[in-house]
């Protein structure tokens, strides 16, 4: 059965505050339409994509989709209508029209493929598909900004796409609208000129891009640290703040805790920020004995400013002695506190180099430390 998909692609970025058409924007880099047409160009069952445009964004979209086959611009329209309307009849116009059509935002760029499948399987058993979800928030009657009366959520649905008719039908339907129709969507047009559409449960990740808050795209990115101080003179060292009795202390500019400082310069990569040599050189004397744990936090907060937060953090530790699994717990929480994170969001292990090398000698103490940030950017 032939599928074809009509993507309204002619709007502006008026409402996201934008200069241009919203869904020309990147979104992690790839614009926001690519995305959208990516997702049906994938699906084996969509025979065509009719992406409707506005003239002055032809050439430029025209140019962003060229990579993908089977995808027909038509001329959009001063409303969605009839931008729907233009690209139905473009489609009819063709030497095979399709038996079915999948009206999707161009907007939404996270549909699934399956949602896409979900779809196409309910408007081939049903001859219409309208992707929603149920509504869980309590929903009012308000008059000037005052609550006036509450309406039953239980019958409530909110309305996303795709949303897939017979073709034969939504056409006749979009043939037969009166001058004084308005309609936000295709179910609409249907549900006046041809039967209730059908539902099917959609997911709360194909949400729809309107403002600008929502084009700050969530993505992870990984650093590393490591870090290595030798065995001197002291009585002590300090690890994950925690201040542990040995026969020697660790040389270093500051209290010399090398788990925080691996961690401090995982943070700083993963953020592409100057690592702790920069941060906190050793040359600088406000940094003498420093508390690393406090430099930790300062850490955080630089990241903070970079636009991302402290999902979790990994350590591994190589030290022929002292005995550290005691002290373990309190150095997860400790470094938790200066991050912000649970502890459970912080993982410390401990090793020897079962006798190899300057670390087996017991000349020193490393460690390899990894984080991951979140960032909206």
């Amino acid at each position: 059965m032939n599928v074809c998909a009509v993507i309204p692609a002619a709007g502006s970025g008026t409402r996201a505050g934008f200069s241009r058409n919203k869904v020309l924007q990147p979104l992690g880099g790839v614009p926001v339409l690519v995305r959208t047409v990516s997702a049906f160009a994938q699906n084996k069952a969509v025979a065509r994509i009719a992406v409707c445009v506005n003239e002055q964004d032809r050439a430029q979209i025209e140019e962003l989709l060229a990579p993908f086959a089977g995808v027909l611009l038509v001329a959009g329209g001063e409303t969605r209508t009839q931008s729907v309307a233009n690209a139905l009849e473009a489609l009819a116009a063709l030497p095979c029209p399709p038996d079915y059509v999948l009206v999707h935002d161009a907007a939404r760029p996270f549909v699934s493929q399956k949602i896409i499948g979900d779809c196409i399987r309910t408007v081939r058993e049903h001859g219409s598909a309208v992707c929603a979800l149920p509504c869980t928030d309590t929903l009012v009657r308000a008059q000037s900004g005052m609550i006036c009366g509450t309406l039953e959520r239980r019958d409530a649905w909110l309305l996303q796409t795709p949303q897939g008719f017979g073709f034969a039908d939504l056409l006749s339907a979009y043939r037969r609208i009166a001058p004084e129709d308005s309609f936000t969507d295709d179910s609409g047009v249907y549900a006046k000129y041809v039967a209730p559409p059908f539902l099917f449960t959609g997911e709360r990740t194909n949400v729809k891009l309107t403002y600008p808050e929502d084009f700050a795209m969530e993505s992870m990115r990984t650093g590393i640290g490591i870090d290595t101080h030798a065995f001197g003179a002291g009585d002590h060292i300090v690890l994950g703040g925690v201040r542990i009795p040995h026969s020697r202390g660790l040389i270093a500019h500051s209290d010399g805790d090398v788990l925080c400082h691996a961690v401090m310069d995982a943070l700083l990569s993963a953020a592409g920020l100057a690592d702790i040599g920069n941060r906190f050189p050793d040359s600088d004397p406000q940094y003498k004995g420093a508390d690393s744990l406090l430099l930790l936090s300062r850490v955080r907060a630089f990241v903070e400013e970079a636009g991302c937060s402290v999902g979790n953090v990994s350590a591994a530790i190589v030290a022929q002695s002292p005995k550290l699994a005691p002290h373990i717990a309190q150095m997860k929480e400790n470094i938790a506190r200066a991050l912000g994170i649970a502890a459970d969001d912080v993982g410390i292990s401990a090793g020897t180099s079962e006798g190899l090398g300057f670390l087996g000698r017991g000349e020193g103490i490393t460690v390899t430390a990894s984080a991951l940030l979140r960032s909206r950017r």
